[in-house]
């Protein structure tokens, strides 16, 4: 059967299962009652999700959103395949994997979102809940989702929602807003005692660029405060610049784009986080624009790995955070030493 005539025979056959439901709500208030569950509701950028009983089987779509349940002990019927720093091509990042074994769990089932979202494979997991606060979902995407499960989508921009808020929303649709809570002071303790041993970082400006094509350098892009890379900066006691923060204020991206010729924009900027290797440094340094710029010039460069896990977790997930974070404030320290 085509995919898309077998999703409409899951959607048709998931309406049914809804009526069925229906004569049996009174049944499931009582259990829920019994569970010390009430009734859920969250207001997200795509609409209102209501979530009647405590779910039992949670999928997670888009980037890391399956780490929250993991944090919190719970599995996950199926979660996003990683596509993007997964050194070994299993589809699981390594604080993904160390989570699984302490949990002495399976693998669940691994979406394939190269092409977007398979909601035919989400469908088959039989969700009681979709898990999605830091996503990029489409009005669509939410729409179709939905006819499968609750779904809850970001609060307000699409891949802007911040690791504190990615934790708070899942684990409120989960039914566990209190550990989530407890959660999110965990970190932010851990967070903020690591870097305390890093005292040059206060007060530094960071941008982060995005990655840098060497073969074009007429132009350079770079995350917003929108995005949750940039974010990160300031739980480590780094400064937003005022160009950054003054390009920010004008939309709600998560990047733009700045040309070469107007780099001098970049001056209050004391160091560069962003992703590359050795020829990335070569043509900015040898670039007549670009080269001008104080943290280019100064070498205050945190040059990242981008297809390995370290270069993924710049991108603070709740379980790539204590996974990175010695490491990331090591090479950051380095790149502040050199600034001016």
């Amino acid at each position: 059967m085509p995919r898309a005539s077998r999703f409409l025979a899951l959607s048709a056959a998931g309406l049914l299962a809804v009526g069925l439901a229906a004569c049996s709500s009174t049944l499931s208030a009582d259990t829920s009652a019994a569970d010390g569950f009430s009734p859920i509701t969250i207001k997200h950028a795509l609409g209102t999700t209501t979530i009647d009983t405590k779910p039992e089987r949670v999928a997670t779509v888009n980037w890391a959103n399956h780490e929250v349940p993991l944090a919190l002990g719970v599995v996950p019927v199926g979660m996003a395949a990683a596509n993007f720093g997964d050194d070994n091509g299993d589809g699981i990042l390594p604080w993904v994997e160390e989570k699984l074994t302490e949990l002495d769990a399976e693998t669940p089932v691994l979406f394939d979102e190269t092409d977007g979202i398979d909601f035919e494979a989400v469908a088959d997991t039989q969700p009681d809940v979709i898990l999605a606060a830091y996503s990029g979902l489409t009005q669509e995407d939410y729409d179709t989702l939905s006819e499968i499960a609750p779904v809850v989508a970001y609060p307000e921009t699409a891949w802007g929602t911040s690791w504190r808020d990615m934790i708070e929303l899942n684990s409120e649709a989960m039914g566990m807003a209190e550990e989530g809570k407890a959660l999110v002071a965990e970190l932010e303790t851990e967070i903020s005692d690591a870097a305390a041993k890093y005292p040059q970082l206060e007060g530094v400006s960071a941008a982060f660029l995005t990655h840098v094509d060497t073969s074009d350098l007429s132009e350079v892009s770079f995350y917003t405060t929108h995005d949750t890379r940039a974010m990160f900066f300031d739980d480590l006691g780094l400064a937003t610049p005022e160009s950054i923060g003054s390009a920010s204020a004008t939309t709600d991206k998560f990047s733009l784009t700045q040309s070469a010729e107007q780099a001098d924009a970049f001056n209050d900027v004391d160091i560069i986080v962003t992703y590359g290797g050795d020829e990335m440094l070569t043509a900015l340094s040898g670039d007549p624009l670009l080269s001008q710029m104080p943290a280019v010039a100064n070498g205050a460069i945190v040059n990242l790995p981008g297809t390995s896990p370290l270069g993924t977790a710049a991108n603070p997930t709740p379980l790539s955070i204590s996974w990175v974070l010695d490491d990331y404030l090591q090479l950051l320290a380095a790149a502040a030493d050199k600034a001016e």
